[in-house]
């Protein structure tokens, strides 16, 4: 039997491996704990829950890390993360990030997501809460695998959460401007979600400058009348020694990406491509 060991409920939910996921990244004192699995409500080999300094017992158990001894707004995840915030066991370059993501994890247990837009449609099959339930409800892994399958992903919530965090305040910086297209920005930044944050945020034009590598992107909304054939033909005009890309869609124009690395980059800043959009009629 392991040193430690970490107690929930039998087919846990997403609180549930939040939890864990909690403790074993951001405690070094759990991080190699072993899982254990009880029915909902119960504790492990029916010791008091908080009786064993070397078992934990997380949504379950009505212990510290349970909540259903209450009718506060919260969670087990929210309970684990305050303790580890409490202990100064989060970075405070982890901590905004994580702050959303138990947000979110406290919305899906309390079944809040019934408030949101279009609560039945078909796209929240894609939620992270709703997948593991699926996995769970199919029989397509066990307790532990679907625990282990629930930290991997979140490890990816965590990292798109940081890397919004940084997007946001990369537009923050950005260079607002105008032009043919409508309300548009421009940013130097390395980091992909950006230009996608920026078009839900309302600008309809993004120009990114990739400062290291000198790779330029320029993308609009997906919407129809918003055409991009006269800046890529200004940009050709202005540097024809550039590998430029012109996407059919007439939504995007690359130069250089993660995709292909092997490509010439522009030698325009990002204020003369501003510039030379804002001339365009």
């Amino acid at each position: 039997m392991p040193g430690k060991i970490i107690v929930t409920h039998i087919f846990p939910d997403l609180d549930a491996i939040a939890s864990i996921w909690l403790l074993r990244r951001f405690d070094p004192d759990w991080e190699d704990a072993g899982l254990e699995f009880v029915p909902a409500g119960k504790t492990f080999q029916g010791q008091p829950a908080d009786s064993d300094p070397g078992i934990v017992h997380v949504d379950t158990g009505l212990g510290r890390f349970d909540h259903h001894q209450t009718n506060d707004r919260t969670c087990a995840a929210k309970l684990v993360f305050n303790y580890l915030k409490q202990e100064k066991k989060i970075s405070p370059k982890q901590e905004a990030a994580l702050v959303r993501l138990v947000e979110l994890v406290t919305q899906a247990d309390r079944f809040e997501d019934f408030f949101w837009e279009k609560p039945a449609d078909d796209r929240y099959e894609l939620f992270l809460q709703y997948l593991l339930d699926n996995l769970k409800l199919s029989g397509k892994l066990n307790d532990k695998e679907l625990v282990y399958q629930g930290c991997l992903l979140l490890d990816a919530v965590l990292f798109g959460l940081n890397q919004k965090i940084k997007a946001e305040e990369a537009i923050k910086q950005g260079i607002k401007f105008n032009c043919y297209l409508g309300r548009s920005l421009g940013v130097e930044s390395e980091i992909l979600f950006d230009i996608k944050l920026a078009h839900k945020l309302g600008y309809a034009l993004v120009v990114r400058k990739e400062v290291e590598k000198g790779f330029v992107a320029i993308k609009t909304q997906p919407r129809p009348e918003l055409d991009l054939t006269k800046v890529y033909q200004a940009l050709k005009e202005a540097d024809k020694n550039a590998d430029w890309f012109f996407h059919p869609s007439r939504h995007i124009i690359s130069n250089g990406s993660r995709h292909n690395r092997q490509t010439k980059p522009s030698c325009l800043s990002l204020t003369e491509i501003i510039n030379l959009i804002t001339q365009i009629n």
